[in-house]
């Protein structure tokens, strides 16, 4: 990448944990959103006395202010690199999920929040697994080990796998592919992760999007399979190519509207801006 797209996130509920951040937390402690006042005895915190307060309280207690403090969380991307993620006219998909996991090392260092990777195929991506960390240049690390990767392996019965250290937990997951896969194992894996706010990044190449636009023969690759097809692409079948990639997207998002998440579409590259606005519409 010339240039990192940094982008801004926020999740649009409370997060627990001690450890300080950006995010509204749930937990009492130093912090400028005021909750209540609380007594002295109760809360043994005399920098946080309030004279005022106390002098008013029937009770003649000593009240001192509590707040809640802002704390950080633990984001994961986790990858497809399966064989059709190698596809691309530009750009290949990889490169553009590499993209944006380098954008979102920056995004998480500035918020403070630590970021880890996990990557699956036909099996899980040992090879490509960072632990969950707050370091500047995790984000770039992470995206140099996906560009040079091998994608050529076919299905994605991995994804479990990679999900597994991930069940259960809280935090911020991308879920990064171009989902041309049965639906049944994305159901899946939104149900081990459904403590976890969950953001499908959904990859797809303009390429495989809108057919060629003249007439003529076309050689056709499954990037999955490897099967092969020849076909004469006339204006019926460019039609089809089209309702294909609608119903395609439909039974994506009604699968996710069903859980109450909203994908976001990397058409060809990531944009920083975008995915900020996706979380400045989720948080409204």
């Amino acid at each position: 990448m010339a240039d990192t797209q940094e982008f801004h996130y926020r999740l649009p509920r409370r997060v627990g944990g001690q450890r300080p951040g950006s995010h509204p937390g749930s937990s009492l402690g130093a912090g400028q959103e005021f909750v209540s006042h609380m007594r002295l005895y109760d809360r043994p915190d005399p920098r946080r006395l309030d004279l005022r307060a106390s002098l008013r309280n029937p009770g003649g207690d000593w009240l001192v202010r509590t707040h809640r403090q802002r704390a950080g969380i633990v984001v994961h991307a986790v990858i497809d690199v399966s064989a059709s993620m190698s596809f691309g006219g530009e750009r290949s998909k990889i490169h553009v999920a590499a993209d944006f996991v380098e954008a979102l090392g920056v995004s998480a260092f500035r918020l403070g929040d630590a970021l880890g990777m996990s990557a699956f195929d036909a099996v899980e991506r040992t090879d490509l697994f960072f632990p969950a960390m707050l370091n500047r240049g995790i984000g770039s690390v992470m995206a140099a080990a996906l560009r040079s990767c091998a994608s050529d392996a076919n299905g994605v019965a991995g994804l479990e796998l990679a999900l597994e250290h991930l069940a259960g937990k809280q935090g911020l997951i991308f879920l990064v592919s171009d989902f041309h896969w049965p639906l049944v194992h994305l159901g899946e894996a939104l149900d081990l992760l459904s403590h976890a706010y969950v953001v499908p990044v959904i990859v797809w190449d303009p390429a495989e999007m809108e057919p060629p636009a003249a007439n003529g023969f076309a050689n056709l690759r499954d990037a999955e399979s490897g099967r092969q097809r020849t076909l004469w692409l006339r204006p019926k079948l460019r039609q089809e190519w089209r309702e294909a990639v609608a119903a395609r997207r439909a039974e994506i998002e009604s699968l996710l509207a069903a859980r109450a998440i909203r994908p976001f579409y990397a058409h060809g590259c990531f944009d920083g801006e975008a995915m900020s606005r996706y979380f400045f519409e989720a948080t409204a």
